[in-house]
């Protein structure tokens, strides 16, 4: 792989060390309500985007989502120098089944697509890019949330039912219409 791809060719911010002050949520990015009244992943990625913007002051616009039967333990993945973020149709429906209110799963939607959308943005590391979605979804939602909970936690410990949900082998993809129009409905209809 061409090096020019691992490497982000600007700075990236990099939130505090784990050991320094959290932050506390913004009340003026009122994204809690956003992501309680969700519908749609469209919708969820809007939220997701304002968080990292408004944390990071980055972003990135033009991402496209697919759906595919992925391995229950694989939430979702970017492909470096990618465009697509691919999400575990069977996890979601799982969660979907199993989900005691919209929160709860949008909260995990939004989780798992701001992990990928954090790759997307260069931050390639595993372990980094869970620590820098664990900080920009506490400073978007505050340290209580669901989506903090689970952004902090692991998804699978949180929802154990999450491993049995259908195996697949990601053969087939299924793009998502009119997804991320926010950042591309000046040119892309």
């Amino acid at each position: 792989m061409c090096p020019l791809f691992l490497a982000p060719h600007r700075d990236l911010p990099r939130p505090p060390h784990p050991s320094e002050p959290r932050p506390h949520p913004n009340p003026e990015f009122g994204l809690g309500s956003r992501l309680e009244r969700a519908v749609g992943f469209d919708r969820v990625f809007e939220v997701v985007r304002d968080a990292v913007r408004r944390t990071l002051g980055v972003e990135r616009p033009g991402l496209g989502l697919a759906l595919s039967n992925l391995p229950p333990q694989l939430g979702a993945y970017w492909q470096v120098a990618g465009n697509l973020i691919v999400l575990n149709e069977g996890l979601v429906e799982t969660m979907r089944a199993a989900a005691d209110s919209p929160l709860e799963l949008n909260a995990f939607v939004y989780v798992i697509l701001a992990h990928e959308y954090l790759h997307s943005l260069g931050y390639l590391d595993e372990r980094e890019v869970r620590r820098v979605t664990a900080y920009v979804t506490r400073a978007a939602f505050g340290p209580d949330h669901l989506a903090t909970r689970m952004a902090d936690g692991d998804l699978w410990q949180m929802y154990p039912f999450l491993a049995q949900a259908p195996r697949g082998d990601g053969r087939r993809l299924r793009i998502v219409p009119r997804f991320d129009l926010a950042s591309t409905q000046t040119y892309i209809r």
